[in-house]
Formats: C-alpha cells, sequence, structure tokens
C-alpha cells in the first residue's frame, strides 16, 4: 500500500513544485514522499495533499528534504546505522505537552543496591543511563510506564543486557532482551550545532528517591561548566538521588543532556549537571571502544571469598 501512495504523491509533487516536500525511504525498500506536518513519539504524519498519512517511526529508515529551496526542512532526521534520532526543526511545545508525549520512553532502573532513572533512545529497546547508576551490579529491571486508552500500566523487563560503559564519561548503554511485539517508544537527541544558551528553559523527567515520573523545570545557568576534568551543562532544574541518568530536555521534546549530579551543601541551591547530547552521541556512535566486558571482575559479577582455612 505504501508502495502505490508514494508513485501518488510522486506524481503530485511533480505539478506542485511551490511547496516543501519530503522524501521518508522505508526499511522495506519502499519510499513516500509529501510534506511532514507533525511527529509525535512513535509516528510521522505526511500530507499527500488530499489526506494525511500516518507512517510509524519503526517504519522509517531515513527522512529527506526533496525542495531544500522552499524553506521546508524534515521533522525527523536518522539513519540506519544509529542508535537515535535527531529532530530537527521542531517546534516549541508547553511542558504539560511534551511530558504526555515523551513520558513512555523515561524508564526507571532497578538493580539490588540502588536506582536511577534512564531513557529509551531506539525502538529495539536501547537505553542509556549513567554508569553509576548500574556500576558494580549486573541484576538490572528497566521500568517502562505505558499509558493506555483509560488507564497506566508499569512494564518491568529484568532481562537486561549491558552494552557499553563508561566510569570515564560515567555513561551506559544498556539493551532490554524481551519478546515485545510493538517497538518501544524513543525520544530524540538534540543535533550538536544546536547550541545551548544560558536562561533557556529545560525539564527533567525521572525517579528522585524512586518517586517515579516525577517532572521538574529550569533552565540552563552556564551551558559549558567544567568540574574535575568533565564538561557538563549546569542547570537550575532539580536533580536529585534517582534522577541520575534520566533526560534533561528543551522545549523542542530533545534531549539536550543526561542527568548526572547535584551539589548538596548547606547554603547550596539549584546547582544540577547533566553530560551533554554531544557527549552522548560520541559515547553511542563509539560503543565498541565501550563495550560491556563481562570477564573484568570489576564489571559487576560478584565473587564469593575463598573459605578460609582453620
Amino acid at each position: 500500500m505504501l508502495r502505490f501512495l508514494s508513485f501518488l504523491v510522486f506524481i503530485f509533487a511533480s505539478g506542485t513544485a511551490a511547496q516543501a516536500f519530503h522524501s521518508l525511504e522505508l526499511k522495506n525498500g519502499a519510499t513516500v514522499q509529501g510534506e511532514l506536518v507533525l511527529e509525535r513519539a512513535d509516528s510521522v504524519y505526511v500530507d499527500l495533499g488530499y489526506q494525511l498519512l500516518e507512517v510509524p517511526k519503526s517504519a522509517v529508515a531515513q527522512v529527506q528534504g526533496v525542495d531544500a529551496s522552499s524553506g521546508g526542512l524534515p521533522q525527523l532526521s536518522s539513519r540506519a546505522d544509529t542508535l537515535y534520532q535527531v529532530a530537527d526543526a521542531r517546534g516549541d511545545q508547553t511542558i504539560r505537552d511534551w511530558v504526555d508525549e515523551l513520558g513512555e520512553a523515561v524508564a526507571l532502573i532497578q538493580t539490588p543496591t540502588g536506582l536511577g532513572s534512564g531513557f529509551i533512545i531506539h525502538q529495539d529497546g536501547y537505553v542509556v543511563t549513567n554508569d553509576h547508576v548500574i556500576a558494580g551490579e549486573h541484576r538490572i529491571s528497566i521500568t517502562v510506564f505505558k499509558e493506555g486508552s483509560h488507564e497506566m500500566s508499569k512494564v518491568t523487563y529484568d532481562n537486561v543486557r549491558i552494552v557499553a560503559t563508561s566510569s570515564e564519561l560515567d555513561l551506559a548503554l544498556l539493551k532490554i532482551e524481551s519478546e515485545h511485539a510493538d517497538p518501544f517508544v524513543t525520544v530524540p537527541l538534540a543535533a550538536v550545532d544546536e547550541g545551548l544558551r544560558e536562561g533557556q528553559t529545560v525539564f527533567a523527567i525521572g525517579s528522585p528517591l524512586g518517586l517515579d515520573r516525577t517532572v521538574s523545570e529550569g533552565i540552563i545557568s552556564v551551558a559549558n561548566r567544567v568540574i574535575n576534568g568533565r564538561l557538563y551543562l549546569q542547570t537550575t532544574t532539580q536533580i536529585n538521588p534517582g534522577n541520575s541518568g534520566g533526560p534533561l530536555f528543551n522545549l523542542k521534546g530533545e534531549v539536550v543532556g543526561v542527568n548526572n549530579m547535584k551539589i548538596a551543601a548547606v547554603g547550596a541551591e539549584g546547582l544540577g549537571f547533566s553530560i551533554s547530547s554531544g557527549i552522548l552521541k560520541s559515547f553511542i556512535d563509539n560503543r565498541d571502544a565501550y563495550a560491556f566486558d563481562p570477564r573484568n571482575p570489576n564489571a559487576g559479577f560478584r565473587y564469593l571469598s575463598p573459605p578460609k582455612v582453620k
């Protein structure tokens, strides 16, 4: 059906070059051409001129502009060889609207010794969090909060694999190993050249102290703060234990940072820090260099002490 529609839209586009069109290359080899008018968490909507076509993100391999001179820009930009999506030319929305759209992609991460937050970047179940959330552990569970038509349900996945981790960057990439039939809801990462400004509004979704689905709002205080040799985003957004590994969003619904830590001292308030999306993308793109090695005795497997000789 999509092949047939792409043929019709191609004929339509040929006679209306004044409009902005985009080409969606699908994973099955088909192509759909039309104007991208809306993007949601799990689908994009293409204006065919006579009707609106909903295309699942899970079926899209790449989005390209057909007539860039007309000023139209694709809402979604991704490559088949990446584990994340970068959204371009998205409009601002209220935090309330984004929470409804992105909340299902933010997860609670638990280990036998603690908990944290994370977010899903790929429909197959790849999840980003902090290294210190899962360091020294190999039993990890991830809980996703799914919105139903009448109620919200908690779905917990206990079969979680560590794909890559870096204590130096304090980032970890996990994979939910599940027979989950439907693709996971994902969040896009902000473009590296997007540029954050001091005073820009941002918000976090996470599980501080285990209080899942908690939303907090703030601004970017400093876009490039160096602490102990690491580069951070400094923000007034409330970040508490349990927020670690969760996403920091801008008002376009893009992840600009991974919440990492706060300064807790007498008289200190509003001093939270996040790892920028640029560092995160470099970590994911070079994940083979940070590949998890289960043979490493520091990798989370616990060894019993040998029996004492009396």
